[in-house]
């Protein structure tokens, strides 16, 4: 009886260790999908959804490894230089594990080409001797900063196109809120019903809500998606609704009160845009429109004097 006591504690206790094993497992394997799942959320712009078939996907995987190396060794050892460009590709978008690598790694081949163009054209014998050192360093100086230059304008243009859609995502937040939805909620059903609209902004939404599934605080969710855009405006919503979560007041009048003030912001902004119209139209009126008219105006009357006095000197 005793034996068959210990058996049954023994298979129980066997069970039982299974089975949490079993759910630790099951657990971790949810854990790692959401995370691929934000992974490909946060890299869909970038990857395309898959990578390119055939010759052409062989020699992008080739040209992103050779440049991930290369930027791995010429990139700056400051974690001050580092964090800013990590933050500059992260609000333009690019968010693989090795974009800093890639990165510095086309800005340094942009540079050896205009080194290899600087070069060939000094050698040609079309550029005076005084001026060939000046075209191989602009050369190579263009190579080395155009990789910035077109990365601050993809922040710029993604940083727009979150302002602009932003008032409209707040209003539908708000709706959302006031009809019995948690925040939470509320965030991933705007999140869905701007998949076609500000797909841009559903991305990030996206991602926050991942964050927020995966057990991140709302807080740190926030603050993430915050630093992920670098908008002011963004920032601030950001801020009110932690306050808001740290001394729970209202969510929903918190909401209302930001989205009117957006509002009133666009705008403002609108009728800024409009003062400035009649400025930036004076000079193409100037140059095309004025002289225009005033040969059609003016041309009749011209061409007349000019028959009299012709016939006066017959």
């Amino acid at each position: 009886m005793d034996l068959f006591v210990i058996a049954v504690l023994v298979a129980a206790s066997v069970g039982l260790v299974v089975y949490a094993a079993a759910t630790l497992r099951d657990e971790g394997r949810k854990r790692q999908e959401m995370a691929g799942r934000a992974y490909a959320v946060a890299n869909a712009a970038q990857l395309g959804g898959s990578a390119r078939p055939g010759l052409l996907g062989w020699m992008e995987s080739v040209g992103r490894r050779a440049a991930a190396w290369f930027g791995e060794l010429v990139k700056p050892k400051e974690a001050k230089e580092l964090s800013k460009t990590r933050s500059s590709l992260v609000q333009a978008g690019y968010r693989q594990p090795n974009a800093v690598e890639l990165y510095w790694g086309i800005k340094a081949g942009f540079a050896f080409v205009g080194l290899v163009l600087g070069t060939l054209a000094a050698m040609s014998g079309r550029v005076s001797g005084q001026y060939k050192m000046f075209v191989v360093v602009a050369l190579v100086a263009a190579g080395f900063y155009l990789p910035g230059f077109v990365l601050n304008s993809r922040v710029k243009a993604r940083q727009k196109a979150i302002a602009r859609s932003l008032p409209d995502a707040l209003d539908m937040l708000v709706v959302c809120v006031e009809a019995g939805m948690g925040l939470d909620q509320a965030i991933y059903r705007v999140c869905q019903e701007l998949t076609q609209k500000d797909p841009i902004l559903s991305s990030e939404l996206r991602l926050l809500t991942l964050e927020l599934r995966a057990g991140k605080s709302r807080r740190e969710a926030l603050r993430n998606l915050s630093t992920r855009v670098g908008l002011e405006d963004l920032g601030s919503l950001v801020a009110m609704l932690i306050q808001t979560d740290m001394f729970g007041t209202s969510i929903a009048q918190t909401l209302r009160v930001y989205a009117d003030s957006l509002r009133t912001k666009r705008f403002q902004l609108a009728e800024e845009l409009a003062a400035k119209l009649p400025v930036k139209l004076l000079l193409p009126l100037m140059l095309f429109i004025f002289p225009t008219l005033l040969i059609v105006i003016l041309g009749p009357a011209g061409i007349r004097i000019a028959q009299m006095l012709g016939s006066m000197h017959k």
